[in-house]
């Protein structure tokens, strides 16, 4: 594959294929350049909206308790515990929901910057972030900023829903943190991770390409090695989700290719942990949970084991995400987390649909969940030499 350099730093980021070819999405080789099938296509939207979708409604059911103890979630639900969106609440996403939808809004845009020979996407993912960035300070959209796309002008994204320090002043001015010079180098919370289930989705990339994609723009603002590595994990096992992998096997050549990187033992240890408790003869309980859950610092390496194994041992979306939000840690990121991997293993058809209708911003999940899936599988045909669709451009300005 060919490769454009970051000037920022001593590591690049991939071209991908244009388009991978039909009958080979769930394959073990790289995707080839070539049409997609009509049941690809079907199959990878559907993973698209699952991971999307998935990752909203786990956000949005663990939310109202992030931050309580289990003892506290009993005495506020009942003694199972959180078992439906709380009510005053439902549906009602937080800052992770706000920051993936820019992350895919990023990588739509570098997709459709490529056509001017400008393709670096750490840097339109973080004119993204910006743009959320100004989401979380003004009253509503600007129609002065001509740039902005359609995303940035969806109202309802102006609100502040307890967005972390380390995102406000990660993305509080244009300078772009980088592997040399990360934004919030002591930050090791989960906020990195919860955004970047998005990098995962993009099937032509090589896992390793993705991999350091999601480092690279996960240091623009959290530059302790356990937060942008367990950023690049995720985004790696969401990869070989929707490359059609089990997630043992996904969660396993994860693990082969953190291997290769410094400071990787503590992502690795809190991966085979979750293994290690999914694998174990007990019935899945708030206990085990328990014992791998962040607690009160909420380290994104132990936010991720417990995503991870509600996933492994789950009997179904809602059995998954009741046990990943039911314990003392961020219930809201590893609703997220859980809620993704279950929404790119089974695609969306598998989330609760009681649940989805109560969610908060859905149409525009919704919507952008199929223009990432369009643009992946057609963007050839939407824009490129000789080829413009003036209303995708203006969805998507190349600026």
């Amino acid at each position: 594959m060919d490769t454009a350099t970051n000037t920022g730093t001593n590591t690049t980021a991939a071209t991908p294929p244009a388009r991978p070819a039909g009958g080979t999405l769930g394959g073990r080789s790289p995707l080839a350049t070539g049409l997609w099938g009509r049941t690809e296509q079907q199959d990878f939207r559907s993973r698209v909206r699952g991971t999307l979708l998935g990752s909203a409604i786990g956000d949005a059911l663990g939310a109202p308790v992030a931050g309580l103890s289990l003892d506290g979630i009993r005495d506020a639900h009942g003694p199972a515990g959180l078992t439906e969106p709380a009510d005053g609440h439902r549906g009602r996403v937080s800052s992770c929901t706000q920051l993936t939808l820019f992350t895919v809004d990023g990588l739509i845009r570098a997709h459709v910057r490529r056509d001017t020979g400008a393709w670096h996407p750490p840097t339109d993912v973080h004119r993204a972030y910006l743009r959320w960035n100004a989401t979380q300070h003004d009253w509503g959209p600007d129609e002065r900023r001509e740039d902005d796309g359609w995303l940035a002008r969806q109202e309802w994204l102006y609100a502040r829903r307890s967005p972390g320090r380390a995102c406000l002043t990660g993305f509080a001015d244009a300078t772009r943190g980088t592997l040399d010079r990360p934004k919030n180098p002591t930050a090791r919370d989960a906020a990195a991770t919860t955004r970047s289930a998005p990098f995962g989705l993009l099937v032509g990339w090589e896992p390793a390409l993705v991999l350091q994609l999601a480092v690279e723009c996960a240091v623009q603002s959290h530059g302790h090695p356990t937060a942008y590595l367990s950023a690049a994990a995720f985004a790696v096992i969401v990869h070989g989700l929707t490359r059609g992998d089990t997630l043992d096997t996904a969660v396993q050549r994860t693990l082969g290719l953190l291997g290769s990187r410094s400071d990787h033992q503590p992502i690795t240890d809190a991966l085979q942990r979750a293994l290690t408790a999914a694998t174990s003869t007990h019935t899945p309980s708030a206990k085990t949970v328990a014992s791998l859950s962040p607690g009160e610092n909420g380290d994104a390496e132990d936010t991720l084991a417990v995503a991870v194994y509600c996933a492994l041992v789950a009997e179904d979306a809602p059995h998954g995400l009741r046990l990943a939000v039911n314990h003392g840690g961020d219930s809201s990121a590893t609703g997220a987390l859980c809620g993704a991997l279950l929404g790119a293993l089974h695609g969306e058809t598998a989330l609760p649909a009681a649940w989805l209708a109560d969610l908060e911003g859905r149409a525009t999940l919704l919507e952008l969940a199929d223009d990432f899936a369009l643009e992946m599988t057609q963007g050839p045909t939407l824009h490129g030499p000789g080829v413009s669709a003036p209303a995708w451009l203006a969805r998507y300005p190349r600026a």
